[in-house]
């Protein structure tokens, strides 16, 4: 079992250092046991592939690579902007996530 992070799957992150520093894009997967997440279109790597079935060319394919969630924020979904990320118990008593910029509840 791994840890809990402040972004999940499927949210749009802003990553601040790094190669990629400054690009935004979706979290495709995150491996909370190595605390690092892959981003859509970011920190691409060339990976030299001989021909297979999935591959049935082989040659170099640019694949993204795992970034340290470190280097990523959360962004906003009503700014659109980079926020720091808290959680706390809504009116279900049940937990939240929440920006700091705005106060607002992250769905």
């Amino acid at each position: 079992m791994g840890r809990k992070y402040h972004i999940k799957k499927g949210d749009t992150v802003y990553i601040i250092s790094g190669e990629s520093r400054g690009q935004q894009g979706r979290v495709l997967d995150l491996q909370s046991r190595e605390g690092k997440a892959i981003v859509e279109g970011a920190n691409m790597v060339a990976r030299h592939t001989k021909p297979s079935a999935k591959h049935t060319q082989g040659g170099i394919i640019r694949k993204e690579a795992p970034i340290n969630v470190s280097n990523l924020m959360l962004v906003d979904p009503s700014t659109g902007k980079p926020t720091r990320v808290g959680r706390r118990l809504n009116e279900n008593n049940k937990l939240v996530r929440y920006s700091k910029k705005t106060g607002e509840e992250i769905k």
